[in-house]
């Protein structure tokens, strides 16, 4: 028995199945509905905040610990038009300073000890056509704030251990709940 199909089918097939199963994991599950006060002052950053939705500006959103920032990014993705695309999360805090590259930029087969056969995605990979979310973005170290911002001016990224240069269109969002006026006198920032 032969069963015949064009390949193309299978692979636009695979492919759809693919982003559905990105989409679920990386998603963005609260819009502006689940932001709820009577204060005039916060809906006016509400009314800003979806002002910039509408744009492509890069945001930074400040606030003390536990008052929504992720809450607003998820918001300001959802109010966009890369809605339909990944939201990617990432707690620049939560995860050791040597895995933190490996994370955001990827990486290929054999760069190190331990990588995965066949390399990793890197969440700007990942986050290509939507937005990407990095919370405490001041835990970040210099090195990497230097390499972050060749992303931001340059839209590209190159794995660990990779010569290839990768294309990213990805939204950055970041948070913080430290001031970073005073990290960068510091030079910590």
């Amino acid at each position: 028995l032969f069963t015949f199909r064009r390949f193309k089918n299978i692979e636009e097939s695979a492919n759809s199945l693919r982003k559905s199963l990105v989409n679920l994991e990386f998603s963005a599950k609260h819009t502006w509905k689940d932001i709820v006060t009577c204060d005039k002052n916060f809906e006016e950053i509400k009314k800003i905040a979806r002002h910039y939705a509408g744009t492509e500006n890069t945001i930074l959103i400040t606030g003390e610990s536990g008052t929504g920032k992720e809450l607003f990014a998820q918001s300001i993705h959802n109010g966009s038009k890369r809605k339909n695309e990944p939201f990617v999360a990432f707690n620049c805090a939560n995860i050791s300073e040597n895995l933190i590259e490996s994370e955001l930029f990827g990486y290929e087969e054999g760069a190190f000890t331990g990588a995965r056969r066949r390399g990793k995605k890197g969440l700007f990979e990942l986050a290509h056509k939507g937005t990407i979310f990095l919370d405490e973005i001041s835990e970040l170290n210099i090195d990497l704030q230097v390499k972050l911002l060749k992303v931001l001016e340059s839209l590209e990224v190159r794995r660990i251990g990779g010569e290839k240069i990768i294309q990213t269109n990805a939204r950055i969002i970041a948070a913080t709940n430290r001031n970073l006026r005073e990290l960068i006198k510091e030079g910590k920032f």
